[in-house]
């Protein structure tokens, strides 16, 4: 009796398309996670029946080349800057100002509504550009 094979076949099993997948695999990973916030911490918060909610509400404050104020895109005229900022004040506990001011524009303008927000203990933050 002839026990051997007669045919000699090789079982292989062909990667190469496994390490295809794998690349884009890895790929696809290293570009979602450049999208993902890498700041955020994600905690279970204890609970609490007597905590309060903070609002904290952002305002933008713009001024054009010409002296032309804006406040959350809406022109309001230079006097009238205090008194909207004091009722703004009063609509939120946390208020963080966005100062964005044309780089041509005299400092005495940037200075006098900085004190305004300083007064009214506004958090505030001068808006540049990366360039």
């Amino acid at each position: 009796m002839n026990l051997r094979k007669r045919h000699k076949i090789a079982a292989e099993v062909n990667t190469s398309s496994i390490n295809d997948i794998m690349f884009f695999l890895m790929l696809f990973f290293l570009i979602a996670s450049t999208v993902v916030n890498p700041n955020v911490v994600k905690l279970l918060l204890p609970r609490s029946s007597t905590g309060k909610s903070v609002s904290k509400k952002q305002i933008s404050i713009s001024i054009s080349k010409d002296f032309k104020y804006y406040i959350n895109s809406k022109e309001i005229p230079e006097a009238n800057i205090k008194p909207e900022m004091e009722k703004l004040a009063g609509k939120a506990d946390q208020i963080t100002l966005v100062l964005r001011v044309d780089k041509t524009v005299d400092i005495q303008h940037i200075v006098s509504v900085l004190d305004e927000a300083n007064k009214l203990k506004f958090k505030t933050v001068l808006a540049t550009d990366k360039n």
